[in-house]
């Protein structure tokens, strides 16, 4: 190296270039260990470039540190300062952190209690469309009939089952029967939009028989939340079949009559469904005197 060192001078100084290093031994030396430290550096540049996170004890932040011309790999500096700014076990913050289990949980439950009543209802008649517990019920019915009127209502009247115009248009109480009831309804001085109506079953019985005990107690857990839902006052139960689920009694309706029952709580009164009522035109005057019954027992006066 060094005799091509002396020969690249001479050529230089043959070229015209002055203030050239004199060419001695030393000079050579000199310039050889320069050159060195130059490529040791070069060599070694890569390494020292690389970026390390350190954290700082001072902020929990990472700090970078090395050459500033490498852009660092931003996922491990994100997780160190992740790890950094986590609250430890049995800090007070942990109660508070959106992510804790406990807090979920408890936001979960806060949400269910801010539902409304018609929003509660709703779910659970989604639920009821999607019953298929009974199978003859289910291969003959257009659609569930669910329940209709004030989710706010202080009265409840509750049928037995969905005839045929319920079971088309989804409602309870729209046929005959139903025109009828809204008389005896607004006889009572109140509208159907007042109280809220529904049946012990939710699918129509194929020609409209009489729902079996089984039908019966395969829709009770929905019978039973929705009352829960509604939480009415009183319970006006429209025939035998409703009055013998709702009260697990085997008497009469003649036998029920004049009297208030109790369903977890709240006040039922027994009368006889209209559909009876357009075979018997002459048990109206005693649905009447139900009615009255009833409405005195709620506080209003229709005499």
């Amino acid at each position: 190296m060094k005799k091509a060192f002396l020969q690249y001078l001479r050529s230089l100084s043959q070229s015209g270039v002055a203030d050239l290093p004199t060419g001695n031994d030393e000079t050579a030396s000199q310039l050889e260990k320069s050159m060195a430290a130059t490529r040791e550096f070069l060599n070694s540049r890569p390494a020292e470039s690389t970026v390390t996170s350190v954290p700082s004890a001072e902020t929990g932040m990472a700090q970078t540190t090395g050459a500033l011309d490498s852009t660092p790999p931003m996922q491990p500096v994100m997780a160190e300062e992740e790890s950094v700014r986590s609250p430890a076990v049995g800090s007070s913050d942990q109660g508070t952190s959106a992510s804790s289990p406990n807090n979920a949980s408890s936001n979960q439950a806060s949400s269910s209690q801010t539902l409304t009543k018609p929003d509660r209802l709703k779910i659970l008649a989604d639920e009821v469309g999607n019953c298929f517990a009974c199978p003859e019920l289910v291969s003959n019915r257009t659609q569930t009939v669910f329940g209709v009127g004030d989710p706010q209502a202080r009265l409840c009247f509750m049928g037995e089952a969905p005839g045929a115009d319920e079971d088309v248009q989804g409602e309870p109480f729209v046929g005959a029967a139903g025109q009828l009831l809204d008389r005896i309804i607004a006889a009572c001085r109140m509208k159907r939009e007042d109280v809220y109506i529904l049946n012990t079953l939710k699918c129509r019985p194929p020609n409209n028989r009489n729902p079996t005990d089984e039908e019966c107690a395969n829709c009770r857990p929905f019978l039973n939340q929705q009352l829960e839902i509604i939480q009415p006052e009183y319970i006006c139960c429209l025939g035998g079949i409703a009055a013998k689920h709702l009260l697990e009694s085997p008497l009469s309706v003649g036998r029920l009559r004049g009297k208030v029952h109790l369903y977890n709580g709240i006040k039922v009164v027994v009368t006889y469904h209209p559909a009876y009522l357009l075979r018997n035109p002459d048990a109206k005057r005693q649905v009447w005197n139900d009615m009255k019954f009833l409405m005195a027992e709620m506080g209003h006066d229709i005499t």
